[in-house]
């Protein structure tokens, strides 16, 4: 289904959303449109992998539980094509080991069911922020590990890595200030936009997905016990 689309305004770019509910499409659309954003609709999982290939949009509000291909097969579909369009995860299921699977899958976000429509919009405006923003930031290196804000690109030496653009953000967040130690109070404020502190597992988990692509060299990022994580030439 595509019918339901917006004109895509200004600078604020097209959001895809995926959801076979007709009364949350109605919602998100009404809210999104409302802060400025195109919206195109789609209610299967295949159709909405073609949407992404065709109309390449800035975002992508995804259902987990979408009959046929579900939400998690069409994120790790994209994610194994090599495309790192930002995904948020919307789910009926508010439960910690589903939160961490959509991250390791290369979710950006992830929102439980029922939510304000407003978060929706304030998360994806933050994702894109993001993604917008470090297109003037210089190159940033720590040891072996290369980080090109504006090309959006990382790298270990010579081997490129592929993050999803919340592990982008938070690796050029921590890069941006090596040996800083950052909270992960303030990490949720400065990568995520929010200040929800319940959420810092959230944090954790994208550290370990960012320390596992990163390979041996995921020791830059340092756990500061009690208090959160920073950046720097590994100890040794």
């Amino acid at each position: 289904m595509g019918g339901l689309n917006g004109a895509v305004p200004e600078d604020r770019g097209l959001v895809l959303i995926v959801e076979d509910e007709g009364s949350i499409v109605e919602l998100e659309r009404l809210y999104l449109t409302g802060a400025g954003y195109g919206v195109h609709v789609e209610t299967d999982g295949r159709r909405a992998l073609d949407a992404v290939r065709r109309l390449r949009p800035a975002a992508v509000v995804l259902d987990v539980g979408l009959p046929g291909m579900n939400g998690v097969e069409v994120c790790r579909t994209l994610r194994a094509e090599g495309d790192w369009t930002p995904v948020i995860f919307v789910t009926a299921r508010d439960d910690e080991v589903d939160r961490i699977l959509g991250i390791e899958l290369g979710a950006d976000d992830y929102i439980t069911k029922p939510f304000s429509p407003r978060e929706v919009v304030a998360r994806l405006g933050a994702i894109i922020r993001r993604t917008a923003g470090t297109a003037d930031a210089g190159v940033r290196r720590v040891g072996p590990v290369t980080l090109d804000p504006g090309r959006r690109s990382a790298s270990v030496g010579e081997r490129r890595v592929s993050l999803t653009a919340t592990e982008f953000d938070l690796l050029a967040q921590l890069m941006a200030r090596p040996e800083q130690v950052f909270a992960r109070e303030q990490l949720l404020s400065l990568v995520w936009g929010i200040a929800d502190y319940s959420s810092s597992r959230t944090v954790d988990v994208h550290v370990a997905q960012l320390r596992t692509k990163l390979g041996p060299d995921g020791a830059i990022i340092r756990t500061v016990r009690g208090v959160g994580y920073a950046v720097g030439q590994p100890d040794g």
